[in-house]
């Protein structure tokens, strides 16, 4: 069976302030640092938003897989049977609500850690906590995904329960493990973003250990994470399989990630990644200035690049999905 649509994904970098410390004999409690746990609790309320949107999202696939009117149907016609496969289109609308979480993730992290516009309603404070609760429902949304999917397998499977416990786990988490079709591209790309998605997420909670300055490294590759999650939605998302407005849609809503991006890097929050002209030292020093330039410079030019690559995919329509059903879907989309 196909994977679902939706894929892991993961908040964008943000580069939240250590709390200042304060002089000797300030008044006042000294700010406390933040921890899983509080932002655990901090994160109910957005949390029952995304299980109100997941639901939303699982009524539409259920009703639009009964009227036959989507794509999925196409790909897979044994998934007609709405009420067979209710988990597998639960699975998908939780993928699908991850994907919108990690989405609006990023947009926050991109604010944080860039110029912040001046209509924000928002503090800094405020919009960084927003920032880590969206990012824990995020993860939590991809672990449901990735577990109903496997949950699934184990449903219809017909070998004793050890065995379909044991396929079940290779196939949905085992990068390799899932060797049908397009899977074996798009299952290891949504696993690696999953893999990826919950220590780079989950290391703001121990920067105090590891150093900030190794955090904020670290941290700026969550932004791989997205990029394969979405990677992994156009490849082998069954809602978006074919060319349509709801393919390109998702194309659409990477311009505004793209260009948040390109602004950040172009106006960053730290004087350190400012693209000044490289000075002229000399030695070791000099060699590691001009390098740092260069690769800075290379980042702005590569984002605007993709900027203008999401342009000419909406613009043009080609947006890379199939044109027409295959004549024979048996063959690479069992449900065994």
């Amino acid at each position: 069976m196909k994977s679902s649509p939706a894929s892991a994904a993961t908040p964008e970098p943000s580069e939240p302030a250590e709390p200042a410390e304060e002089p000797a004999g300030a008044p006042g409690p000294r700010p406390s640092r933040p921890t899983l746990r509080s932002d655990l609790r901090a994160s109910v309320p957005d949390g029952l938003i995304a299980l109100v949107v997941t639901a939303a999202v699982f009524a539409l696939l259920y009703a639009r897989i009964r009227a036959k009117t989507s794509s999925t149907v196409s790909v897979m016609p044994f998934m007609a049977d709405a009420g067979g496969f209710w988990m597998y289109f639960l699975s998908q609308a939780f993928g699908w609500a991850a994907l919108l979480w990690a989405w609006g993730t990023v947009i926050l992290g991109l604010l944080l850690s860039g110029p912040r516009p001046k209509w924000l309603p928002l503090s800094g404070p405020r919009l960084e906590r927003l920032h880590r609760t969206t990012s824990l429902n995020t993860i939590a949304l991809i672990a449901a995904h990735a577990l109903l999917f496997a949950a699934e397998l184990v449903r219809h499977d017909t070998a004793r329960w050890n065995s379909r416990l044991w396929t079940a786990f290779i196939e949905a988490f085992v990068p390799g493990g899932y060797d049908s079709g397009t899977g074996q591209i798009a299952m290891p790309v949504g696993q690696a973003a999953l893999y990826l998605a919950i220590p780079l997420g989950l290391l703001f909670y121990v920067r105090h250990r590891i150093g900030p300055r190794t955090w904020r490294v670290l941290h700026r590759f969550v932004i791989v994470v997205y990029i394969l999650s979405v990677w992994h939605t156009l490849l082998y998302g069954t809602n978006v399989w074919y060319d349509g407005w709801f393919r390109t849609s998702v194309w659409l809503l990477q311009l505004p990630i793209a260009a948040l991006l390109l602004v950040r890097l172009l106006r960053p929050a730290r004087r350190s990644e400012r693209l000044s002209r490289p000075g002229a030292g000399t030695g070791g020093a000099g060699w590691r200035v001009r390098s740092g330039w260069s690769l800075r410079l290379v980042g702005r030019l590569a984002v605007a690049a993709v900027v203008i690559a999401i342009l000419a995919v909406v613009l043009s329509g080609r947006d890379g999905g199939r044109t027409m059903p295959p004549a024979d879907t048996s063959s690479t989309h069992n449900h065994d």
